[in-house]
């Protein structure tokens, strides 16, 4: 088999358990198993790809062998790759959480099927080539999710769900417009093929910056970073637990890949003197680069002051997700800001991939958190918690590794991501970015200390403890410091990503080779 037929094994994965589940409703416990075990297949696969893009570099396949940039192919590299690891990760942790939290009636009709459709889409917008099929993907993954999200059926489900699908509709509508309007402008929409007529001036990049200005509004409001963010706290309270663990651990990273993926590697080919307040430049990062920067500044100290008035563990956590991806998006605007290619924007894309990958396992960790601590106590309201730690120090010490994990506290992953966060910061002299990086940090610790006060200590509730869940939680809260205990293969994969996003040379010539 040729190395790059690896590429599709995740999709097929996916999409195959996806369709398996539907077709076996009637068997709902071989159904269930069936999950788990697609969830374990697709983790395998993904582990091929990341070593074969390791062993290869870029993978690209031609479906049905129409090369670019006329057919439709899949690419996968450094960055792919690890964006996709971190989808198997909280994937199958969500899934496993799933079978034990969900009751089973529920699970039968449609609702594996649904998840793997989800990841399905995930996957497929992880890999695509071409802007109109990054598009097809983020519909399979959202229009999964909108059924996901209203799973209770209740009013309060009902009208977040409701906003949640309008919200991406409208998004949606306007991004099939601005690809529309980049095809119109390029004559392509394969994004090596944009970015190599971009960079030699085959196309006029004056309306190509304001249509990806366009595109880069729907990517910020799928991933719910200020001022798109009002959709999460409804969404994330109205979804099962371990739909939210992935709506905040993985969907949100679609929208940060995109942006990485088109902003540094595809777009950043165009030359456009750029002469705004506070915007100068000859290059679209120029303009992109002080607008991420107020965007991570509002989610930032939004999110942050948000969490901390939440009387409830998924508000606190829907606002706290809020506040962490401007951890990610801030790295991503020093990076944006410095000189193409060199140390500055590498580093600062490698801290965005660390610090979504703590992000991804700690905030998957405590959604499901807070899933459990429904099942074994009934509440989730902070009035109505207290004592866990008591009651069950296994769970406690696994949800406050998670919480730590966010903080940055040592050994762990999140110590790793904060610190490349500052690093980034005081490399580029942005004293702007280390200022408010370090008021968000007091925030987190200010809303997680106030979590673990008022229902981990106190007068303990009434408490049943659900192995399995308390299991799936434990797992990923080891998953954390043994990333932050192997920190170096972590960071060498980040920047292997990072330097990827910023081959623009290399990913052009690997996929329109493909059709020479």
């Amino acid at each position: 088999m040729a190395p790059e037929h690896v590429v599709v094994a995740p999709l097929l994965v996916a999409l195959v358990t996806a369709i398996a589940t539907l077709l076996l409703r009637a068997a709902p416990r071989v159904q269930r198993g069936l999950s788990v075990l697609g969830g374990v297949a697709y983790a395998v696969a993904v582990a091929a790809v990341f070593r074969a893009v390791a062993r290869e570099g870029h993978l690209v396949y031609a479906l049905a062998d129409w090369d670019a940039p006329v057919g439709i192919v899949l690419v996968a590299d450094s960055l792919s790759a690890f964006m996709l690891v971190i989808a198997a990760v909280v994937g199958l942790a969500a899934v496993v959480f799933s079978v034990g939290y969900l009751d089973p009636a529920n699970q039968t009709l449609s609702y594996h099927s649904l998840f793997h459709f989800m990841l399905a889409g995930v996957t497929g917008a992880f890999l695509t080539g071409d802007l109109f099929n990054l598009f097809v993907w983020f519909e399979v993954m959202l229009m999964s999710s909108y059924v996901l999200v209203v799973f209770y059926s209740g009013p309060e489900h009902t009208r977040a769900a409701l906003h949640y699908a309008v919200l991406n509709l409208v998004g949606s509508a306007v991004m099939l417009l601005a690809i529309g309007g980049i095809y119109a402008v390029t004559g392509t929409l394969n994004m090596a093929d944009i970015a190599a007529r971009l960079g030699s001036g085959a196309a006029d990049p004056a309306p190509v910056l304001g249509l990806s200005a366009v595109l880069f509004a729907v990517f910020a409001l799928k991933a719910g970073i200020v001022p798109f963010q009002f959709w999460v706290p409804a969404a994330y309270r109205a979804a099962p637990a371990p739909v939210t663990a992935v709506l905040a651990g993985v969907v949100k990273k679609v929208g940060i890949y995109a942006v990485v993926r088109l902003y540094f590697t595809v777009f950043a080919a165009a030359t456009l003197p750029v002469s705004l307040p506070f915007v100068a430049g000859d290059s679209f990062l120029a303009f992109f680069g002080p607008v991420m920067f107020a965007m991570a500044v509002g989610s930032i100290l939004l999110g942050g002051i948000g969490a901390v008035n939440q009387p409830d563990v998924d508000g606190l956590l829907a606002y706290s997700s809020i506040g962490q991806v401007g951890f990610i998006v801030l790295p991503l605007a020093v990076a944006a800001t410095a000189p193409f290619g060199g140390e500055v924007m590498v580093l600062g894309i490698a801290a965005a991939l660390v610090y979504s990958l703590n992000h991804g396992l700690a905030k998957g960790l405590l959604f499901l958190a807070a899933g459990a601590t429904r099942r074994a106590t009934g509440a989730t309201r902070f009035a109505d918690l207290g004592g866990i730690s008591e009651r069950d120090p296994v769970f406690a010490g696994a949800f406050f590794l998670g919480a730590l994990a966010l903080v940055g506290i040592p050994p762990l992953s999140g110590f790793f991501g904060k610190f490349l966060v500052f690093d980034v910061g005081v490399r580029a002299g942005a004293t702007g970015a280390l200022a408010v990086a370090l008021v968000g940090a007091i925030l987190t610790i200010a809303y997680f200390s106030r979590a673990w006060n008022r229902a981990f200590w106190g007068e303990p509730v009434a408490y049943e403890r659900k192995p399995l869940l308390v299991g799936v939680v434990c797992v990923l809260a080891v998953a954390l410091v043994v990333a932050g205990l192997a920190f170096d293969p972590v960071f060498r994969a980040a920047e292997a990503a990072a330097e990827a996003a910023v081959n623009r040379s290399g990913y052009v010539d690997a996929v329109l080779e493909v059709g020479t």
